[in-house]
C-alpha cells in the first residue's frame, strides 16, 4: 500500500498526523503533500515525523535534489487520498487546475482517488460544490462522505470529515476490494 495524503487547508487537517500514524499502522507507506494553506493547520514537520518521509508543500519541488517529485510520487502511488479536501481543492481537481504541490500532483497521478470533502454545512450544500464533487465522482474519484456533526463553526450538520478510524477502513477496504 502505496498512499499519498493531500491535506488542504481546513480545520480538520489536524486529523492528518494521527491518519498518517494509523495508515502505517496497516503496513502502507505514506507520503504527504500538504498546501501552503494546510500548513497552517499542520506542520510539514509533524506529518514528516509520523510518516518518515518528508513532506511536499512548495509546487517545484526541493532545488537541492533535483527531479519533479510530484512526477516521481505519481509513479509510485497507489493511491491518492486528500483528507480534508475542502471546497477549494474540489473546485481545482474539478477543472483540472494545478496552481500548488498538490493539484499539480493530483493531475499527475493515475491511480485511485479518494476525496473526503469537508467543510461547513452551507458550503456544501452549495450548488458549485455539489456540482463539484458530481464531476469528481464521475470521473472515477471515490467521494468519503462528510459525516452529520458540530462542526468546528459551531453550526451542526453534514460537513465533518469522517473520525480517522473511519477512514483507515476506507483505506483498507479500497485495498482489499482492488
Amino acid at each position: 500500500m502505496k498512499i499519498v495524503l493531500g491535506v488542504s487547508g481546513g480545520i480538520a487537517a489536524y486529523k492528518a498526523p494521527e491518519l498518517v500514524r494509523r495508515l502505517r499502522d496497516l503496513g502502507a507507506d505514506v507520503r504527504g503533500i500538504l498546501t501552503p494553506h494546510a500548513a497552517r493547520f499542520v506542520s510539514p514537520l509533524s506529518l514528516a515525523a509520523v510518516s518518515d518521509h518528508g513532506v511536499i508543500v512548495e509546487q517545484w519541488g526541493d532545488p537541492e535534489r533535483g527531479g519533479v517529485d510530484h512526477i516521481e510520487l505519481a509513479r509510485w502511488a497507489d493511491l491518492l487520498l486528500i483528507a480534508p479536501a475542502t471546497a477549494d481543492i474540489l473546485a481545482k481537481l474539478a477543472v483540472g487546475m494545478a496552481d500548488d504541490a498538490l493539484t499539480t500532483y493530483a493531475l499527475a497521478h493515475r491511480n485511485a482517488v479518494m476525496v473526503a470533502p469537508a467543510m461547513n454545512t452551507h458550503m456544501l450544500a452549495h450548488p458549485t460544490v455539489l456540482q463539484n464533487i458530481e464531476t469528481l465522482r464521475k470521473r472515477g474519484v471515490a467521494i468519503i462522505e462528510p459525516v452529520n456533526r458540530l462542526l468546528a463553526c459551531g453550526e451542526e450538520g453534514a460537513g465533518k470529515m469522517p473520525d480517522v478510524p473511519v477512514l483507515v477502513e476506507i483505506v483498507k477496504t479500497h485495498f482489499q476490494t482492488a
